[in-house]
């Protein structure tokens, strides 16, 4: 089981090393992975489902990896062309995990997570209940933490208007039975531990310049430099009673700032809690895969 607990570490690494190109979605993925677990928890789903699906949300974004940095980081509203580039990254991530040995896990939430009920997504304009359900759920999360983050050209909105505007697009954009029980899930508070956080009780950390686009690592070290992935703005890093602050160094230095970085911490945190559901006596995801 170790050497399948190596390849579930792969796909971890994978993604986040993807997402620290991308200078404004910081905590992402971890976001939308616990968004997803929250809700296919409240489907009452199978465990190992259940596990599946939180998964897929975190590694969702993995095609980014083929978008270039001019656009995957321009701060403007997408020329067609462009919004052409992004478009294809559900496709380029499949084609990723096309030989990797737990791409049955994922592969739906990263092809399809930009399918929509209407028909009108893509990569395929699948419709209705032949998209996956995991990319259904993944759907819903990850337009909910794109809607609620802020960018350094935009402040994010609160979680109450965006959880009306994916009440007013349920069965549009948004599967209507997922989109009504998660709109549920926020107003009842249960959502609130993750908004706003990087990781688990990890505040994002505001730049002076961008706003709170920063996410601390949490293997970050006190007094360690701390770089704003927008504008590269430097700040030191102060860990003090379990609390995290920023004070201004004066450095700017975009290279540090967006050098890939796969947080090991936290991955070892992700892998713990998978084993400790798998060690109850019904089979996990890992299992359930390999048998």
């Amino acid at each position: 089981m170790q050497a399948h607990r190596e390849l579930l570490k792969t796909l971890y690494t994978m993604a986040m090393l993807v997402e620290a190109r991308d200078a404004y979605t910081g905590g992402h993925l971890w976001r939308v992975s616990r968004y997803s677990l929250l809700l296919a928890t409240d489907l009452q789903l199978p465990r190992e489902e259940v596990e599946r699906i939180a998964l897929g949300g975190f590694l969702h974004d993995l095609g980014k990896i083929g978008v270039p940095d001019a656009v995957l980081n321009k701060p403007d509203k997408l020329s067609d062309e462009e919004y052409a580039v992004i478009k294809t990254h559900p496709q380029v991530g499949a084609d990723l995990l096309l030989d990797h040995p737990l791409a049955d896990l994922v592969i739906d939430a990263v092809l399809s997570h930009h399918e929509t009920p209407d028909g009108r997504g893509y990569p395929n304009q699948l419709s209705g209940k032949s998209i996956p359900l995991a990319a259904r759920i993944v759907g819903i999360t990850d337009a909910f933490d794109a809607m609620t983050s802020s960018r350094p050209y935009r402040q994010g909105m609160p979680a109450e208007k965006a959880l009306a505007i994916i009440e007013a697009n349920r069965g549009g954009q948004f599967d209507a039975e997922l989109a009504d029980r998660f709109v549920a899930l926020g107003r009842a508070g249960k959502l609130d531990h993750v908004l706003g956080h990087s990781e688990p009780g990890v505040p994002m950390q505001c730049c002076l310049s961008c706003g709170p686009i920063i996410a601390v690592p949490s293997d970050a070290a006190d007094g360690e430099d701390i770089y704003c992935p927008a504008c590269g703005g430097g700040y030191r890093l102060s860990k003090h009673s379990g609390e995290l602050s920023l004070t201004p160094s004066g450095k700017r230095d975009l290279v540090k700032a967006r050098q890939p970085r796969a947080n090991n911490r936290l991955i070892d945190k992700l892998l713990a809690e998978n084993q400790k559901l798998n060690s109850r006596k019904r089979p996990g995801l890992l299992e359930m895969l390999f048998g």
